[in-house]
């Protein structure tokens, strides 16, 4: 293992400098203004096409960029990898990274098929005996209003949960005219809409409640069978849109929805969860309230109120601005790194894992048997047929 120097501040690569990358960059730039972290530098930049690549780190506030990640790796200085490239690499990467001491973030879903999940999650496991931490990066886990959803779910303020409902619904495909992308095809991203969007809605199902998963029903879709590439015509090898039953311990059921030909829908995340004594709902359009409904109170004054997550007693707000001065959808990765480097100080495990990473991965599997058997039921870690199922 790769053991740092107390004096030394902690070296960290990031691997892929486009949306993600650009996203986890800007995490690494400004959390430790706000948050009380170890001492980091951002090192390297890693990318394929060296002149964007080396634009990117100037951009960003890396001290330098590279083309090699495993070069990247093997390097002593640097001791935090983040894996901000397609699902396809993940495997590869991660793997590498944890078996030569890097302690590792990586984007979600963790990676393009449940082989390559379990793979990981091994190599994950090993390495923490050696001290080496790794987590995968669901930053809605870090929205505080999700933070006080769970927290009043954890308080028994809902009372029994019964049922969720959660859909995720973008519209950036629904021009058939789009072009063809690496998001589009099979072996690149493992899948569409159920891997890039149904994983935070289903991440958040299993983080809200903290029951599991255990049987889904599951439809694709594909709206758009070809799309505008080089050289003409190209065909789209994953789903556009899923839908999903699933039932979880605990005696609850949740309705998963997620869609990237949702016209008008530009990146809505909702979350409808209702209990025996309460409800909340819950919408990433407008991240910063939460809705909630007592219905322990008199039934001529209960309704749906609206609560502003501003307050320093709310998840993380401690950190930003005075009271109802917003936050956005950037803070949630800053969050994300101030968590992983607060983990790695104190030696504990950051969440969620590779395991919760894998837990999500298995109800994406199913979802794609059930779906192969015309909706037939799958059981979560059954025996599978290891499809694809990725970012």
């Amino acid at each position: 293992m790769n053991h740092t120097p107390a004096a030394r501040p902690l070296g960290v690569a990031a691997i892929g400098y486009a949306f993600m990358g650009k996203a986890h960059s800007n995490a690494w730039r400004n959390v430790a203004s706000f948050f009380d972290v170890p001492a980091f530098e951002q090192k390297v930049l890693v990318g394929r096409d060296a002149t964007q690549v080396a634009f990117a780190a100037g951009k960003y506030g890396w001290a330098e960029s590279a083309t090699d990640w495993r070069e990247v790796i093997e390097r002593e200085d640097i001791d935090i990898i983040d894996i901000c490239a397609p699902g396809w690499m993940h495997a590869e990467i991660a793997i590498a990274a944890l078996e030569a001491g890097k302690h590792v973030l990586v984007e979600k879903p963790l990676a393009n098929t449940l082989a390559e999940a379990e793979l990981m999650t091994a190599a994950a496991a090993k390495a923490r005996k050696r001290g080496v931490q790794s987590m995968i990066g669901f930053n809605y886990r870090r929205v505080p209003a999700l933070g006080l959803a769970r927290e009043l779910i954890a308080e028994g303020r809902l009372g029994t949960i019964r049922h969720i409902r959660a859909a995720y619904l973008q519209d950036w495909l629904a021009d058939p005219e789009t072009p063809m992308s690496w998001r589009l095809r099979k072996e690149t991203a493992g899948s569409g809409a159920l891997g890039d969007i149904a994983s935070h809605a289903i991440d958040q199902i299993q983080f809200l409640t903290g029951q599991t998963v255990v049987e889904v029903t599951g439809t694709l879709r594909t709206f758009v069978a070809e799309r505008p590439g080089q050289g003409g015509p190209q065909e789209v090898t994953v789903d556009d849109a899923v839908w999903a039953t699933l039932g979880l311990t605990g005696n609850l059921s949740a309705s998963v929805e997620a869609s990237r030909v949702a016209t008008g829908q530009k990146n809505s995340l909702k979350i409808e969860i209702y209990g025996s004594a309460g409800s909340l709902t819950f919408d990433l359009e407008s991240l910063n309230e939460l809705m909630f409904l007592d219905a322990t109170g008199p039934v001529r004054e209960q309704g749906f109120r609206r609560i502003l997550v501003n307050e320093p007693e709310h998840p993380y707000l401690e950190a930003w601005w005075p009271q109802g001065h917003i936050i956005g959808w950037e803070h949630t990765f800053t969050h994300q790194v101030g968590d992983f480097l607060t983990a790695i100080r104190d030696g504990s495990q950051p969440s969620p894992s590779f395991e919760e990473g894998l837990s999500v991965q298995r109800v994406l599997d199913a979802v794609q048997e059930s779906a192969n058997n015309k909706s037939a039921i799958a059981v979560v870690g059954g025996t599978g047929n290891n499809h694809s199922h990725g970012a």
